[in-house]
């Protein structure tokens, strides 16, 4: 009796199980049930239209389909709403359905190489987890472009899987479902394998060392980086179309641009490395030139990991002047040698080179030997003059070949300076190695308002402003960052209209604000972890000074943007110069109130950046024709004018450039660089003095170079004044290098 009774209770639900798989068995009822699983309820308009059936032939049929599922207990209408949709029963149907048809369908043991570098079995829960976890996707449609991905890699039969072709299906399923949002932060960052082919083939045919590839496959996957996942999207458009140029986008988020060392904070406190890796080794003090020089040069090497570009040693001569005391000349000469000749290996750097000692340093208590304070700067005069003539010595000597562009110096010209016999011969040795060899830069110090800035060898100046202490405004502290304004491009967008001008370049420096606000605050948020050296501490007081760095925004083509808005020379049209003061008063009252506001140190520049001088006109030349493009160099090789460029004739700088320059100096609130091209000519180092002191005094120039061309033979082993297509010597032609520095600024 109980098995009969068992059988009779077991038929209903038999019954129930056909009435199941009859409902599943029709293609239409199944393509119904899986439309309700991926688009969630429908209306009956809706179902029909998705179906692609007819609403006058097909009415019938269909609605015959939609019946036979709500009788199956697989569908269910809501009353409110009036849509359909599936019940808990229809759910499991699918997932049953799915099953099968996997098991149909999948080939045995389908693997996936993952990310990993591991073998897997396929798993698309793993797909649900990823778009969960990486796309912050709700679970339920998480599993439901799961299930999708998986069919569609199941019916392909592919037979090799890896982690990057599933990304590419789930991208794909993504775009067809409209869920843009959550496709942009699954993309994957990376190179075809095309591109890394063609990095390590073009690598190979170059002397750069193989770790080269590595870093630019690095800087490649940061820079998408930051595009994709850290610049809101309108400031990364504006980067990528060349309204603006965000310098070191593959470390926008990591470091600093620049740093302006002082060497007393070692001096002092030793380099105690230990407090960044417990496996390196700490050293104390240093109590000789030797070791004193071998710390600089520590300090370099380790920071060169944690800044993009330039470090400088300023004062340096006047802070290495204690460890010379009774040393005899020739033993600091070789110390000295030997010191730049690492730096020239290890470190992007320039030393700046006082040639007398300035009083507010002269009164400062001394930082020497094993860390010991004793008597003042002043007292150590003549160490400090011997040191910086020994430098231009050995800079002439090491540049009788060709020229010795690292580390770069960078002498400061005082009014004291001359008036001190030394101080002037040293100044005119200065000169010769900028007349024979264009490799010394002058900054200019003669203004009161001036003399304690901070300026490294590429233009940047830092003055004393901030809290009015020389220390603490220019030391331990530099360039945050710098994000480039395409000046032309706003004049041509504005349709030669003046307000318009300048409203649109008030957008794009708050732009240019916004991207730098951003670097502060990731650099703040990851310093301790990312630059361990930069921000090591003795007794609370923190080395780097990230609060103090500038903000730097720089004016790229203001000399073109002012020449294409009146479509007239600076030389020929005072409306074009008059333009160029609208555009210095507009940046310095955005800097002023948006400084102010933000509470840091906002300033505009206008600083050497090939790549931004080329690209920027490059795109624009692309996107407007070549003739509506207003540009220096050459058709093939186009760029927008960044330093400022004075004419020398008869030894004097000529007036129409000094009144160009004195236009443009006047938005360089952070400080540019001014080239005065020397061409072919040969001239006297005592020639050059006056056009400099012309140059600093006329038109507040910040950092002076004087511009030589050089061809290098690797044969000879000599170098000529010009660009030359083969070597005068030995004819020679692939030997050849070519010394253009500012050539596309």
């Amino acid at each position: 009796m109980l098995g009969e009774a068992g059988v009779e209770l077991s038929i209903p639900h038999r019954v129930r199980g056909v009435r199941i798989l009859k409902a599943v068995s029709s293609p239409v009822r199944l393509q119904i049930l899986n439309l309700l699983f991926d688009k969630g309820p429908l209306s009956y308009t809706e179902l029909l239209g998705s179906l692609k059936m007819n609403p006058t032939r097909d009415a019938g049929r269909f609605a015959y389909h939609l019946k036979f599922l709500l009788k199956a207990d697989l569908v269910e209408g809501d009353i409110e709403t009036k849509k359909y949709c599936l019940t808990e029963l229809g759910k499991t149907v699918i997932d049953v359905a799915d099953r099968i048809e996997k098991k149909a369908l999948k080939p045995k043991g389908m693997l996936v190489r993952t990310s990993r570098i591991a073998l897997e079995e396929f798993d698309s829960n793993k797909i649900a987890n990823s778009l969960v976890k990486e796309a912050k996707m709700p679970t339920d449609l998480a599993q439901k472009v799961a299930k999708e991905a998986e069919k569609r890699l199941v019916k392909s039969r592919t037979k090799y899987l890896t982690a990057p072709l599933v990304r590419e299906v789930v991208d794909a399923i993504l775009i067809e479902k409209g869920l843009e949002e959550y496709r942009h932060k699954l993309t994957r960052l990376g190179l075809p394998v095309y591109d890394v082919a063609s990095l390590i083939g073009n690598r190979g045919n170059t002397l750069e060392e193989s770790s080269s590839i590595h870093e630019t496959a690095g800087e490649i996957v940061l820079k998408e980086y930051t595009l994709l996942n850290t610049l809101p999207r309108d400031i990364a458009d504006a980067h990528v179309s060349g309204s603006l140029h965000i310098r070191n986008l593959n470390s926008w988020i990591l470091r600093p641009t620049e740093i302006m060392h002082d060497l007393r904070f070692f001096f002092q406190n030793g380099l105690d490395l230990e407090r960044i890796n417990p496996l390196q080794l700490s050293f104390l003090a240093p109590q000789t030139l030797e070791s004193a020089l071998s710390m600089a040069s520590d300090v370099l090497l380790h920071s060169a990991r944690e800044v993009d570009e330039l470090q400088t040693l300023d004062y340096f001569n006047i802070f290495i002047s204690p460890f010379v005391k009774g040393m005899e000349p020739a033993k600091v000469r070789e110390a000295l040698r030997s010191f730049i000749f690492n730096v020239n290996q290890h470190a992007k750097a320039s030393l700046c080179l006082e040639l007398t000692t300035p009083q507010f340093i002269a009164e400062e208590q001394v930082v020497g030997p094993l860390g010991k304070k004793g008597g003042n700067y002043g007292d150590f005069k003549d160490e400090s003059q011997l040191v910086a003539s020994l430098i231009l010595e050995i800079f002439g000597e090491e540049s009788a070949r060709k020229p010795f562009s690292n580390p770069r110096l960078l002498v400061k010209v005082r009014a004291e300076v001359l008036n001190d016999e030394r101080a002037r011969a040293m100044l005119l040795e200065a000169h010769r190695l900028a007349s024979e060899k264009g490799i010394c830069y002058f900054a200019n110090l003669l203004a009161e308002d001036g003399k304690c800035s901070g300026l490294s060898a590429s233009g940047f100046r830092l003055k004393s402003d901030l809290n009015s202490d020389w220390e603490i405004d220019t030391l331990r502290t530099g360039c945050l960052g710098q994000v480039a304004i395409n000046v032309p491009r706003v004049a041509v967008e504005s349709n030669r209209d003046r307000a318009k001008f300048l409203d649109i370049l008030r957008e794009r420096l708050e732009m240019a604000t916004r991207a730098l606000e951003i670097k502060y605050s990731a650099v703040k948020q990851n310093g301790k972890g990312l630059l361990p050296f930069l921000t090591q501490n003795v007794n609370g007081d923190q080395y780097f000074r990230l609060e103090n760095c500038a903000w730097v925004m720089n004016m790229i083509g203001v000399k073109e943007a002012a020449e294409a808005f009146y479509e007239k020379s600076v030389y020929e049209s005072e409306k074009t110069l008059e333009l160029i003061d609208d555009i210095t008063n507009t940046v310095h009252d955005f800097v002023r109130k948006s400084g102010r506001r933000r509470a840091r140190r906002l300033l505009p520049a206008t600083l050497p950046d090939s790549e931004a001088s080329q690209r920027l006109a490059q795109l624009d030349v692309e996107r407007q024709g070549i003739a509506k493009v207003r540009f220096s160099g050459t058709r093939e090789r186009p760029f927008y004018s960044v330093l400022g460029r004075l004419t020398l004739q008869d030894g004097k700088v000529l007036e129409d450039s000094l009144t160009v320059e004195r236009k443009i100096s006047a938005i360089r609130a952070a400080g540019g660089l001014t080239v005065i091209d020397l061409g072919d000519v040969e001239h006297k180092a005592e020639e050059l003095v006056a056009p400099t002191k012309q140059a600093f005094e006329s038109c507040n120039v910040d950092v002076l170079a004087y511009d030589r061309k050089f061809t290098y033979c690797a044969n000879c082993r000599r170098s000529w004044v010009s660009l030359l297509r083969k070597c005068p010597s030995c004819n020679a032609t692939s030997t050849l290098t070519f010394f253009d520095q500012f050539a596309s600024l």
